[in-house]
């Protein structure tokens, strides 16, 4: 029998991102709670979810957007990664607020937790990309769009992605000023 590694990119890829997922999983959480959704977009919903990032380049004016989704329409997968919102009562303060119960009056205000929480999963999943060769990509435009497509919960409100690519040349790797004229806006 012959294998040749073109045929079986695309299941070596689920794998991975299967992979990831169980990694983000299994990152360490503030209080032991798991405020994360995981899920990973493949297939047709590949270009969907570029086409929403166009959209929303549209409606928002960010130019970034246009590079990004270029990007994922060159990706075989994308993993994204959520996390809920709530508090932990530990009255830390990084939230900004003195105590929880101060925060709480400002539910769209992530605990810094939540985000910590989320940076630590993505941390993770990357790694393990990292660790199988796999080229990686996290970004907040292509989460953005997944949770504006309803691809996680609708309570998850930080949302980042993991663009994932198996290729002869990393697609993130040139990604040049002249396609975003207007860096970071």
């Amino acid at each position: 029998m012959t294998l040749n590694e073109q045929h079986s990119r695309k299941d070596h890829i689920l794998h991975i991102a299967r992979g990831m997922m169980a990694a983000a999983r299994t990152a360490p959480k503030a209080k032991g709670v798991d405020n994360l959704e995981i899920v990973t977009v493949t297939g047709d919903d590949l270009p969907r979810l570029a086409q929403k990032m166009r959209a929303m380049s549209e409606e928002n004016g960010f130019k970034f957007f246009l590079r990004d989704a270029n990007n994922v329409e060159q990706s075989d997968a994308v993993v994204v990664i959520g996390t809920r919102l709530g508090v932990f009562n530990l009255n830390c303060g990084m939230c900004g607020f003195p105590t929880c119960a101060d925060k709480s009056q400002f539910e769209s205000v992530p605990c810094a937790f939540n985000t910590n929480d989320l940076g630590i999963a993505l941390g993770s999943a990357a790694a393990y990309a990292a660790d199988h060769r796999i080229d990686s990509r996290i970004m907040y435009s292509a989460g953005t769009a997944a949770r504006a497509m309803g691809l996680v919960a609708a309570d998850c409100k930080a949302v980042l992605a993991i663009l994932l690519s198996c290729s002869g040349k990393s697609p993130y790797f040139d990604r040049t000023a002249d396609k975003d004229p207007q860096p970071g806006k």
